[in-house]
């Protein structure tokens, strides 16, 4: 599954470098949590929370429906 997860980060980092920003996989539990890091521009922004739910989780889960729940660490 992580493989999976790599992929469809990869879909996303463009929109995120375009503003400076950057996403890291951490973690990927067994009960299907992905654990992402948000490093750059977007480490700090007021709007990384919907960054995080709106972009990143809503296309993980898309893409990788054996995944339960994005966190940020």
């Amino acid at each position: 599954m992580k493989e999976k997860v790599e992929a469809a980060l990869n879909k996303i980092r463009p929109a995120l470098q375009a503003d400076g920003g950057d996403v890291q996989l951490v973690e990927v539990t067994e009960d299907g949590v992905v654990k992402v890091k948000l490093t750059g521009a977007c480490r700090g922004c007021p709007m990384a929370a919907l960054t995080l739910k709106a972009g990143v989780e809503r296309t993980l889960m898309r893409e990788v429906p054996e995944i339960t729940a994005v966190e940020s660490v």
